[in-house]
């Protein structure tokens, strides 16, 4: 795509900006940068002369498109950095970007499994992985009982290194969001899973395969699709309704500690959430645990 004059050079010192001082995974700038792209594709003029109309009409654009309010929101928070970084270092005299806003999004969390229903998904898969001579079958007990366990996301599942597992205190040291290092415990039967996978690792492992904990089939580091598929089958096993992806078994892991009786900072940090406010969602899905405390402590329940 050819773009109008100063956004390629714009864009290319964003992209080490996004890098080297925010610290943002390559994933990440390269969604940054395609959102850009196409916002620059849009207004079709030079990045000093982008105006707020003209933004407007990028997000109607979309609108009319049928993008998803989320679509919108993050695209509307791509344009406002970017060009908030452009006003400090001179490539724009005004940023018009800031008064441009975003409709809401609407907070939901996608269905999320009883704990019934993800003790029989991991019951299943520790059944296989004793039947099958497979060592596949060890990793993928691991993989879902550690996501369960510590409410990874699966980014952070499959860039967790050797040295990253601490089996004395329990824990893993995970690097996540924004370069934040965080440690998440490790429950005993995600331990005793992560143990029976790394006895048969070297089966798999091959000359040049990465540090990581969790290997591809062929020796390589995991690839997120193939970590996506195996808790998608091992979930689905469970049967009707139990079926979730990563994220769904991170959401699984919240809310149940939550409807537990955790503390919300607590689950805020096992999560790596930068802020408290994105951990509340949680509070939203258990309205039987706020139930059961009223009629615990109000006097006149």
């Amino acid at each position: 795509m050819e773009l109008p004059p100063g956004w390629s050079a714009a864009m290319d010192d964003y992209s080490m900006h996004l890098r080297a001082e925010r610290g943002l995974s390559p994933h990440t700038v390269r969604a940054y940068l395609t959102d850009l792209r196409d916002l620059a594709a849009s207004v079709n003029v030079e990045v000093g002369r982008v105006t707020l109309t003209r933004l407007r009409g990028w997000l109607g654009a979309m609108a009319d498109d049928g993008a998803a309010p989320a679509t919108v929101q993050r695209r509307v928070a791509c344009a406002r950095g970017f060009f908030a970084w452009a006003l400090r270092e001179g490539l724009i005299r005004e940023d018009p970007a800031v008064r441009l806003k975003a409709p809401k999004r609407r907070q939901g969390l996608p269905t999320v499994p009883a704990v019934g229903a993800v003790e029989l998904s991991l019951a299943g898969a520790e059944l296989r992985a004793g039947e099958e001579d497979d060592p596949l079958a060890r990793r993928d007990l691991a993989l879902v009982e550690v996501l369960y366990s510590s409410g990874l996301r699966v980014s952070e599942l499959c860039a967790l290194l050797l040295r990253d597992v601490d089996r004395e205190r329990r824990s893993l040291t995970v690097l996540g969001k924004g370069g934040r290092q965080r440690t998440v415990p490790l429950g005993v039967p995600a331990l005793r899973a992560m143990d029976g996978w790394l006895a048969v690792r070297p089966l798999v492992a091959v000359a040049g395969s990465p540090a990581t904990v969790f290997l591809g089939a062929r020796g390589g580091a995991l690839d997120p699709r193939v970590a996506r598929r195996v808790v998608h089958a091992v979930t689905a096993a469970a049967g009707p309704g139990a079926e979730v992806g990563p994220h769904g078994l991170r959401h699984a892991m919240a809310t149940h500690l939550i409807e537990g009786g955790a503390d919300l900072r607590s689950v805020q940090e096992m999560l790596g959430h930068a802020s408290v406010a994105t951990t509340q969602i949680y509070t939203h899905v258990t309205p039987e645990r706020l139930r059961r405390a009223f009629s615990q402590a109000h006097p006149r329940a």
